[in-house]
């Protein structure tokens, strides 16, 4: 076991929606060493197991002392419960204390996209031109679902309940998909990676020869197309592929525009899966910024820019969340 660093290490752990990620990260943001296991979404108490599973295994390399977990949920202000989970299976689930049981250690549970906002402002993508670290920061994760992150005034915005930030679950479109959360048309159904993968699947029933490339790669099926898949192929040059996350840019453009009326970041980062796209996805994004941003032709957007800590800003920000209590 390596004592390097003790107890200034801690434990991120960023339980998804088909993956659990956990690693050991150092006072300077740095992940040591990570571990992955599938997630049991229709199991809570199977989610805790798994959670204490992968601890346990970083616990034979490294020292470290508290446990940050990021939830893919509505998490309690208290930061133990995840009050609601669109899609886990999490109602008022006790994560925290059942952690806790099972590790032996403090937990600190924190809102996924929280988590990976708090890890890209300290860590990431939360600096200026200057190379100082901004006042106020707007992350949006785009994976399973859409998460959103508020950094304002140098401070994690929870909000009164903890809810705050739940960008993915506003209404976009009146009337328009149903969501996990219950209500129709919430920006999660146009900007997320569900939603790649869904217009994608349409594409390729339509019978439309722009998705030959894609229904090759997926055998045949339309019903196996993944979201990298689509990556590959538009990074590889097939117009199909390229369109699609075009059209993902452009919505993801819209949300920015929308939330920067209210919020006014200085910076805006864009990760989750879907953010390895990079300019491929980001360079229509900021077209449809510019384009929609209120008063466009008398302020500077916020700089628009992809999650440099990518899949790790989660892991990150919830270790650096429970070193800090």
């Amino acid at each position: 076991m390596s004592a390097a660093g003790g107890t200034r290490n801690a434990v991120g752990v960023d339980i998804g929606g088909t993956k659990i990620a956990a690693g050991v990260v150092d006072h300077r943001g740095e992940v040591l060493v990570s571990t992955r296991r599938e997630t049991p979404a229709s199991h809570p108490a199977a989610i805790a197991d798994a959670v204490a599973d992968a601890v346990a295994e970083l616990a034979t390399t490294h020292e470290f002392g508290p446990v940050g977990v990021a939830a893919a949920g509505f998490v309690d202000a208290a930061r133990s419960s995840v009050v609601f989970a669109p899609n886990l299976a999490w109602r008022d689930e006790p994560l925290r204390e059942h952690v806790e049981r099972r590790i032996g250690r403090p937990v600190v549970v924190e809102n996924d996209a929280n988590a990976a906002a708090w890890g890209e402002y300290r860590f990431g993508g939360g600096r200026g031109a200057d190379g100082e670290l901004v006042q106020d920061l707007l992350m949006l994760t785009l994976g399973t679902g859409l998460g959103g992150g508020i950094v304002a005034g140098g401070l994690l915005q929870r909000g009164a309940n903890g809810a705050a930030a739940e960008i993915g679950h506003a209404r976009a479109v009146p009337d328009g998909r149903r969501c996990g959360c219950g209500n129709r048309g919430c920006w999660e159904q146009y900007v997320s990676g569900s939603a790649l993968v869904r217009d994608a699947k349409d594409l390729l029933r339509s019978g439309d020869e722009s998705g030959a490339a894609l229904l090759a790669a997926a055998g045949g099926d339309p019903e196996a197309v993944e979201g990298r898949t689509i990556t590959e192929l538009a990074a590889a040059g097939d117009p199909g592929c390229a369109r699609l996350l075009a059209d993902l840019g452009r919505w993801v453009g819209e949300a920015v525009a929308t939330f920067t009326a209210v919020l006014d970041p200085e910076v805006v980062v864009i990760g989750g899966g879907v953010s390895s796209a990079g300019e491929l996805l980001l360079a229509p994004a900021r077209a449809s910024l510019a384009e929609n941003l209120p008063g466009r032709t008398h302020r500077r957007p916020p700089a628009l820019r992809a999650a440099l800590r990518g899949n790790a800003a989660g892991i990150v920000g919830a270790a650096d969340l429970a070193r800090a209590g």
